[in-house]
């Protein structure tokens, strides 16, 4: 029994050691979040008296109003007024279901709070934007580094569009319409809330350590998406895997289980420094699975998984780099160091 207490001893203290290297002690750094209801103050507005409710609205949020009048709600601004109360009107439904999913925003203002903190441990010259939630048209999404997106982010501020996030089953993601021109099912089943806090922080990461390989080889891509992955891990070291990747568990799995064959088949069937837009597509884009793997179990993106892959192996072997080393580092040296070869 004793040697049993010796050896449980020893591995919880492995674990915690291990554990302490993944997540930084941050309890010594103070973020002042501001998270504020930008929907519900559009909401509440006056339509008898929308000129003065506007104006109020913008300087309540200058950085903002603007931006949702225009860009989201795609008026112009001699029509500001007319267009707010159209979309006010036609609106009720998704307000009152935005009401009912974010009674409170208590957990969310928690979850950013520690992630800002992790990310001024590493970055403490970082400025925290202020968290605005807003609540736009169901065809309003913002144009991202990879492709639409949910949400936004500005020097000062991050958007949240909340239509976006109201469940996997909320019957306007699987109307005939919004699958077929908006937003396909396999990507809208992450339209959830536990989805918030990674997709924002992802933006954090892009904004932080752009990406501009777009115009590189395959493999060099898949690297710079892989930093931007594991950069991200940092800055989110308890959440889900799926949660960051947009996997789901069971591709996840697959992913894990594969992870030899996957970079064999790549290696053997693709020129890692192929450009033409079919096998970056194929390999780096926003799909239900990957062509030439399995259509059940594959995801799609599966290019940026096995990035991820080699930049945690580079990492581990420059583990005394810092963070900022690691994501300036070229892709061409991060493959050659890692030595990549999984089983």
């Amino acid at each position: 029994m004793k040697k049993m207490a010796v050896w449980l001893l020893a591995a919880t203290t492995l674990l915690a050691c291990n554990n302490k290297d993944n997540k930084p002690d941050t309890s010594g750094i103070k973020v002042d979040l501001q998270f504020k209801r930008f929907d519900q103050d559009f909401f509440s507005l006056d339509t008898n008296n929308l000129q003065q409710g506007l104006a109020a609205l913008s300087g309540q949020y200058p950085e903002l109003t603007g931006i949702f009048l225009q860009n989201i709600l795609g008026a112009e601004p001699y029509a500001a007024a007319e267009n707010s109360r159209l979309y006010l009107r036609m609106s009720a439904a998704i307000r009152d279901t935005i009401n009912d999913v974010f009674k409170s925003t208590a957990e969310l203002e928690k979850d950013f709070t520690a992630a800002f903190k992790i990310v001024k441990y590493y970055f403490p010259d970082y400025k925290v934007p202020a968290i605005y939630t807003v609540a736009g048209p169901m065809d309003a999404l913002a144009q991202g580094a990879y492709g639409p997106e949910p949400n936004f982010l500005r020097p000062d501020f991050a958007g949240i569009s909340l239509q976006f996030y109201l469940g996997r089953d909320f019957s306007i993601y699987h109307d005939e319409y919004f699958v077929n021109n908006v937003v396909p099912l396999y990507r809208s089943r992450r339209f959830s809330k536990e989805y918030i806090v990674p997709d924002v922080m992802k933006l954090v990461a892009e904004n932080l350590f752009p990406d501009n390989s777009k115009a590189r080889p395959l493999i060099e891509q898949m690297i710079e998406r892989g930093k931007q992955w594991w950069l991200l891990d940092k800055f989110l070291p308890d959440t889900h895997d799926s949660l960051k990747t947009g996997y789901t568990t069971r591709q996840l799995t697959w992913c894990r289980e594969n992870e030899g064959l996957i970079w064999a088949h790549i290696v053997k069937t693709e020129n890692l420094y192929a450009t033409d837009p079919f096998t970056l597509q194929n390999y780096l884009g926003e799909a239900p699975f990957t062509q030439g793997f399995s259509q059940e179990f594959s995801p799609g993106n599966l290019g940026s998984w096995i990035g991820w892959q080699i930049v945690k192996k580079y990492a581990d072997k420059n583990s005394s780099s810092a963070v900022k080393e690691i994501m300036e580092a070229a892709p061409g040296h991060i493959l050659e160091a890692a030595k990549y070869k999984p089983k």
